[in-house]
């Protein structure tokens, strides 16, 4: 069977490019097609694999940011060509499933999530603008919020990371998907009940991540809090931390996994579509505090494997990291890395290939 791959953007390592990175382990013969590569910020998990940018590739190497792309996108992902193949697996979480495929060619859309700056934070993503400026972007997110709908229509079947998106995929979409956690590698985690006196954020550094809320709550609560992880954001949040907040920046693999394993709770305080890395440090035995909307409350179990927050505010995320502070006893590192057992790899890897094979 013929099997290629397609995501959207190959330009940094996050949560989706772990299960692309999957996802082309399971199936190494395979190419990935991409709208953009950034081979050097990717090297680490995809420098042995064959790379097919499409013709955006050459304004990016000069223009660095894709927004300036946006417009172009929908038409650059519908010129690949995939009639040589079987099957097609999309990663999607803006573009990849509007590919075209012939009937003979299976078309797999595994969806991260509908494009959130097309549909649910299009005024959050206007309100920075004004004038002419504003009126060109909110009329670029309308046209492409059209194309997005119909593009739903491309793949044969769709699935969703999580219950959270596959309602999301209902409303906006109007499709019904099938569910697939995403893989997260247990078996490279130790779990373990002991743990040194910090606090661990894993995360890329973005508004929409929400780590100043983090940095505010820690710097009252004045404990040690350490951030892995780099983005846009990293020099603002370093200016306003205190001296109780270390940040590391990009670590590899093994330097997070060794943190996770040493932390005494993990904190995610953004909402997310799944959230590996709280799966992962559940994988490692240890508790999460996260905010208590999407994917996340799927796979943390309040008052086993860690507590919910349910404000974007300080206040809120210090009165559940107090909550989960006064309940440390209670947390069984065994029972939460049971847990995490059912979002590993091979579970994962089990269910994709029984879809591709049911041709």
């Amino acid at each position: 069977m013929k099997i290629a791959l397609v995501h959207e953007m190959l330009t940094k390592l996050g949560g989706a490019e772990r299960v692309l990175r999957t996802l082309s382990d399971m199936y190494p013969k395979s190419p990935i097609y991409t709208l953009l590569h950034d081979a050097e910020k990717t090297e680490d998990w995809f420098g042995d694999k064959t790379i097919h940018p499409s013709y955006l590739q050459t304004y990016y190497r000069w223009l660095k940011s894709p927004k300036w792309l946006l417009s172009k996108m929908p038409k650059a992902i519908e010129q690949f060509d995939f009639s040589d193949y079987d099957v097609v697996i999309s990663s999607s979480s803006a573009f990849a499933h509007g590919i075209k495929t012939n009937k003979k060619t299976k078309h797999i859309c595994y969806c991260h999530s509908p494009m959130r700056y097309a549909w649910d934070y299009t005024h959050e993503y206007t309100k920075n603008y004004s004038g002419v400026m504003k009126f060109l972007i909110a009329n670029l997110l309308k046209q492409i919020r059209i194309w997005d709908f119909k593009a739903a229509s491309n793949p044969d079947l769709i699935v969703a990371n999580s219950k959270h998106v596959q309602k999301r995929i209902e409303k906006y979409w109007r499709k019904k998907s099938t569910v697939i956690y995403p893989p997260v590698e247990v078996g490279k985690f130790k779990p373990t009940a002991d743990c040194e006196d910090y606090f661990l954020i894993v995360s890329a550094l973005t508004p929409f991540k929400k780590i100043d809320l983090a940095v505010h709550a820690f710097n009252k609560l004045k404990r040690r809090l350490v951030i892995i992880g780099d983005g846009a954001q990293r020099k603002s949040l370093e200016s306003i931390a205190n001296d109780n907040i270390e940040f590391l920046g990009y670590k590899p693999d093994s330097v997070v996994r060794e943190y996770m394993q040493n932390c005494r709770a993990f904190i995610f305080p953004g909402e997310e579509d799944f959230g590996i890395t709280p799966a992962e440090a559940m994988a490692a035995g240890k508790p999460v505090l996260a905010y208590g909307i999407g994917g996340v409350t799927e796979s943390v179990q309040e008052g086993v494997s860690g507590e919910f927050f349910h404000k974007l505010t300080s206040e809120s995320l210090i009165e559940g990291l107090t909550r989960l502070m006064m309940n440390e006893k209670r947390y069984d590192y065994k029972k939460i890395r049971q847990i995490a057992e059912k979002f590993d790899e091979s579970v994962f890897e089990e269910k994709i290939k029984k879809v591709v094979e049911n041709k």
